[in-house]
């Protein structure tokens, strides 16, 4: 009854091996019959049905499984032998704690061993010899199997347990690391809220106020005052936005779409005439045509484009004649700021070059090519190709979130956690050692060097011990079949 109901709760792809493992241990107990015919042939059919009964026992009742092996042993069909290791080895490894195991193993000997000696008076004077056959044949086929089942089933809670740890240690790195980002960027966030806050606030409070004196006592300048505190304000809108990316969390909210007027003709107008304002003799040429429709982050970056461009104009070359123009077609827009020469005597100031850096891979991870440098009359050429609709955005290289983990004070890549990435399949990039290694591959850590220990905890030693077994069948199974 137990055993029906084991049946009927299991898994039906195990039923099917179970059900397919007993058609071939009937096959190979009872076809070599028809052709080898046995001594005891009534006795020989008994013993392959029995041991076809065995083959599903071995997992819903392992110990029972194990001391119905010793009468396999002594009987006259010896192609059920080679059943033998297939029954003991799974059923060693399902017997918890190993002492368990051992003690139905040297019962099932002793049973080998008593049903030799019953038999003997049916075979005078041949009982030692059998003894001794049946010994070697115990040996080979039970106690072998059963040292590496045992073995097999002792790594196996191991492997999990491990792979558990691994899963663990790998989660809990990774929160530390998503905690040391969201609280160096909050830390960052905060200096910039108090130092570029601050002064923000105070040029856009004098800008207001030279904004009302202007256009009392100067009126020409009232124009240039009231960019200045516009432009003050803007200044402060954008750095609310930054503070606030800086200060969400990378897995809280989604980084919101880009506004909806940036990039549009009227946008980059609107920069245009800001330019004008400040002094700068900007044109704009402007062919995109009217059914085009770019996605809001190629806009984005054609608003970053035009503003970093003006803005060096503003910086290195004061009162240069300058051109900005935006193109489209074929699926692609094409915008550059180009400025001539500066005016002799004019002082250029000094960059870093960090905005073009920052759109370099801004452009880069929509798919476009940028390019920026000097000409050879002088001047200056800013040059972007962007895709109406890029692809999603994935970097080529790991992105930076993922270094303050190293830099700030994460504990290296070695010991225990390092040992449980190389055995289980951890996180492969994570965990490497120092230098850079050829693509695809990368030097063994010193925990994942195999050693002869190492070799055998793996389950080498199942496959070492089965050795015997399977040169022993092949050799007794030829035997049987060349009388």
């Amino acid at each position: 009854m137990a055993g029906w109901a084991a049946v009927r709760h299991a898994p039906r792809r195990t039923v099917a091996a179970e059900a397919l493992g007993c058609l071939l241990t009937a096959a190979l107990g009872l076809i070599p019959l028809l052709l080898v015919r046995p001594d005891r042939p009534v006795l020989a059919v008994l013993e392959a049905l029995y041991t076809v009964l065995l083959v599903p026992l071995r997992r819903y009742r392992p110990v029972l499984a194990l001391l119905g092996t010793g009468p396999l042993l002594v009987g006259p069909n010896v192609w059920v032998l080679a059943v033998v290791p297939l029954i003991v080895l799974p059923a060693a490894r399902r017997i918890a704690p190993p002492r368990r195991a051992w003690h139905a193993v040297w019962a099932a000997c002793a049973v080998t061993v008593v049903l030799t000696v019953a038999a003997s008076p049916f075979r005078p004077g041949a009982w030692a010899r059998e003894l001794a056959e049946n010994g070697v044949s115990a040996v080979l086929l039970v106690l072998l199997p059963a040292f590496a089942g045992i073995l097999l089933g002792r790594r196996r809670p191991l492997v999990s347990l491990l792979r558990e740890r691994n899963a663990y240690l790998e989660q809990a790195r990774s929160l530390t690391a998503a905690a040391a980002r969201l609280e160096e960027r909050t830390r960052i966030a905060g200096e910039m809220h108090d130092l570029l806050g601050h002064r923000l606030s105070l040029i856009s409070v004098h800008a207001g106020a030279l904004e009302l004196a202007a256009a009392r006592q100067a009126p020409p300048l009232a124009g240039q005052a009231e960019l200045l505190r516009t432009t003050a304000g803007t200044a402060m809108e954008e750095l609310r936005d930054i503070l606030g990316l800086l200060r969400r969390e990378d897995t809280a909210v989604p980084v919101p779409e880009p506004e909806g007027d940036r990039g549009t003709h009227e946008d980059i107008t609107a920069l245009v005439a800001e330019s004008r304002r400040a002094g700068v003799t900007v044109e704009l040429d402007w062919t995109l045509p009217g059914t085009a429709d770019p996605s809001p982050r190629t806009r984005q970056s054609v608003h970053r484009v035009v503003r970093e461009g003006l803005t060096n104009v503003l910086k290195h070359a004061s009162g240069a004649p300058t051109r900005v123009e935006v193109r489209g077609g074929s699926g692609r827009v094409e915008v550059s700021v180009t400025n001539e020469a500066p005016r002799p005597g004019h002082h250029q100031g000094t960059g870093s070059r960090s905005g073009l850096a920052g759109l370099e891979e801004r452009i880069a991870l929509l798919g476009g090519s940028f390019t920026a440098g000097p000409l050879r009359d002088g001047g200056f050429r800013l040059a972007a190709v962007l895709p109406y609709r890029p692809h999603a955005i994935t970097p080529a290289v790991p992105p930076p979130a993922a270094k303050p983990a190293s830099a700030m004070g994460s504990p290296p890549a070695t010991g225990p956690s390092s040992a449980m990435n190389g055995l289980v399949g951890g996180a492969p990039g994570a965990l490497r050692g120092g230098g850079t290694p050829p693509a695809g591959t990368r030097p063994p850590l010193s925990d994942e060097v195999l050693t002869w220990p190492r070799v055998l905890g793996a389950g080498c030693a199942a496959t070492l011990v089965i050795l015997p077994t399977v040169t022993f069948l092949i050799v007794l199974l030829t035997i049987a079949a060349l009388r």
